[in-house]
């Protein structure tokens, strides 16, 4: 009997001893605040301004940081369109629930569309994907439906290919694109929208991903839902104005938004990672262990104000 206590003390040691690293490894872990209020300041990086798109509604105002790498043209013709203002007075003219919510010239197609500036070309080239190399990209090692790989680049998700060399922009909550009609060069950068819903990753590589919202997604997503077809509204009164828009360089320094991303590429990002895909959180009865790429944050924060050489603001 003795002999047997003494055994079963030497197993259960035993089994100590060989789950104290993991037990250490689940005190050390942070979760997804703990990781932001740790990252160092080389782990953010400053959102430029001539790179943001900033649409005022009655509610607030939307920014869209865009993502020349992937889709120069389209964003060429948005920055056309937005130092010319021809957003100013139009609407968002589609809100379908759990899709998108859509922007442009209610009247596009007709004798009485606004003129878009002479500048901006008739048609664009189908930027769809770009290629692979030269991307500082971040794989995510869980696999995916749509894609041989994702990850990210450069502060946006990101689908690749590797053995075609092609990378290209997701169709994540926050995403925005550009509409066009059948033919793959129809858009022109006037008519956009934001993903407000579960990730429609179907329409990648269909459409021209032209950035995301960095601010004012929860606007967005809070707007009344057209009930015609698609979630268009059948009266012009139900839509949403857009009182102007800007890229945000040219609007007065006071009003200019500051505002800074984690580096997809950063320590920081990684410790996040692997938060997202183990969720430490004591709530989880069931870790998966794995992640899918829309569901992944990509934190955005308000730039800190600089310290001076004594560390006061």
């Amino acid at each position: 009997m003795a002999e047997r206590r003494r055994t079963a003390a030497a197993l259960s040691l035993g089994l100590l001893l060989a789950l104290l690293p993991a037990a250490r490894a689940a005190a050390a872990a942070r979760d997804m605040a703990q990781i932001l209020a740790q990252a160092a300041a080389g782990d953010w990086r400053t959102l430029p301004t001539d790179r943001l798109l900033v649409l005022r509604l009655p509610q607030g105002r939307v920014v869209i940081e865009l993502a020349p790498r992937f889709a120069p043209a389209h964003v060429a013709a948005i920055e056309t369109l937005a130092r010319a203002h021809y957003w100013d007075g139009l609407a968002i003219l589609r809100v379908q629930d759990g899709f998108v919510a859509q922007w442009g010239d209610a009247d596009a197609g007709t004798a009485r569309q606004r003129a878009p500036p002479a500048s901006l070309p008739r048609a664009l080239p189908a930027e769809y994907t770009r290629a692979l190399a030269g991307l500082d990209f971040t794989r995510l090692p869980d696999g995916d439906v749509y894609a041989p790989e994702v990850g990210f680049a450069g502060g946006f998700p990101v689908g690749a290919d590797p053995a075609a060399g092609r990378a290209w922009l997701l169709h994540c909550y926050g995403m925005v694109g550009v509409g066009r009609d059948d033919p793959p060069d129809t858009g022109n950068g006037s008519e956009l929208y934001a993903v407000i819903g579960q990730a429609p990753r179907q329409l990648d590589r269909n459409l021209a991903v032209v950035g995301r919202v960095v601010q004012g997604m929860d606007l967005l997503a809070a707007l009344p839902r057209g009930h015609g077809a698609l979630g268009f509204y059948r009266d012009a009164a139900h839509r949403t104005p857009i009182l102007w828009a800007r890229m945000a360089d040219a609007l007065p320094a006071r009003e200019q938004p500051h505002l800074q991303a984690l580096r997809t590429g950063s320590p920081a990002f990684a410790a996040l990672l692997a938060e997202r895909r183990q969720r430490v959180n004591r709530w989880f009865v069931y870790r998966p262990g794995k992640v899918s790429v829309c569901n992944v944050p990509l934190p955005v924060r308000v730039r800190p104000p600089a310290r001076s050489a004594s560390g006061h603001p």
